[in-house]
C-alpha cells in the first residue's frame, strides 16, 4: 500500500513540475511558436513584419525570465532594445552592415538571457515547472545564439557553409543556419549543411562540445537538486 501511495505522489509530483506556468514558460512558449512559424513567414514585408515582432519579443521576454538584480535587468533590457532596434532598421533598409551589427546585438543579449536563465535553473531550491521550462528554453536559445554566430561567419567570409552558397538577401537562409545549428546541438548531423572552411568547422566542433556539456551538467545537477524521498 505505502509502494502504491509512494508510487501516486511521484507522478503527481512530476505532472507539476511539468505543467506549471511561469516567466520561462512563456519564454519556451514563444521559442517554440517562433520555430514552428518561421517557415510560413519568410517572404513579403506582413510576414516578415511579424516575424521580427517574434523575434523582438524574444529578446524581451528572455530579459525578464526568472529573478534577477537590478543591474541585470538593465543590462538585458539594453541589449535586448539595441538589438530590436539595429533588427528593424535592417529589415526596413535592406543594409547587410546593418544586418551584421542586429546579430552581434542578437548574440550579445541571447547569450546573457541565456546566463541569467541557467543561473535561475541551477539555483538551489525545489525544482519547479518554470525551471524545467527555462533549461529546456535556455537550450533552444543556445541553438539560435548559434545560428546568428554562423550568420555573421557567412556574412564575413562568403561559402563558410555550404554546399550551396547562403544568399541573405534569398528567404529561408537564416532558418537553414537555425536548422544546421540544432543538428550541430544535437550531435545529429544530417551532412545536407556543412562547414566549407576551417574557421567554421572550428566553430562547429565548440557547439558540438557545447551542447553535450549542457546537457550533462544540466541533467546532473537538476539530479542534485530533486529532493529525496521522505522516509515513513
Amino acid at each position: 500500500m505505502t509502494h502504491t501511495n509512494d508510487k501516486t505522489e511521484s507522478d503527481e509530483d512530476l505532472s507539476q513540475m511539468i505543467i506549471g506556468i511561469g516567466p520561462c514558460t512563456y519564454l519556451l512558449l514563444l521559442l517554440i511558436g517562433l520555430i514552428l512559424v518561421f517557415p510560413y513567414l519568410e517572404e513579403g514585408i506582413l510576414p516578415r513584419t511579424l516575424l521580427g515582432v517574434l523575434f523582438s519579443s524574444v529578446l524581451l521576454v528572455g530579459a525578464f525570465a526568472g529573478p534577477q538584480s537590478q543591474r541585470g535587468l538593465i543590462l538585458k533590457l539594453g541589449l535586448a532594445l539595441l538589438g530590436i532596434g539595429l533588427q528593424w532598421a535592417a529589415l526596413w533598409t535592406g543594409n547587410l552592415a546593418t544586418l551584421n551589427l542586429a546579430g552581434i546585438a542578437y548574440t550579445a543579449s541571447l547569450a546573457v538571457s541565456i546566463s541569467g536563465v541557467l543561473r535561475y535553473v541551477l539555483k538551489r531550491g525545489r525544482i519547479t515547472a518554470d525551471k524545467l521550462h527555462g533549461a529546456l528554453a535556455g537550450y533552444i536559445m543556445l541553438a539560435f545564439a548559434w545560428a546568428f554566430i554562423y550568420a555573421l561567419t557567412e556574412l564575413d567570409a562568403a561559402s563558410s557553409f555550404g554546399p550551396a552558397l547562403l544568399d541573405f538577401t534569398q528567404p529561408g537562409t537564416f532558418f537553414k543556419l537555425i536548422y544546421f545549428s540544432f543538428t550541430t546541438l544535437t550531435t545529429t548531423g544530417y551532412g545536407d549543411i556543412v562547414p566549407l572552411t576551417n574557421h567554421a568547422r572550428s566553430l562547429v566542433m565548440i557547439e558540438e562540445f557545447t551542447g553535450v556539456f549542457y546537457v550533462g551538467v544540466l541533467i546532473a545537477r537538476l539530479a542534485g537538486l530533486y529532493p529525496s524521498p521522505s522516509p515513513r
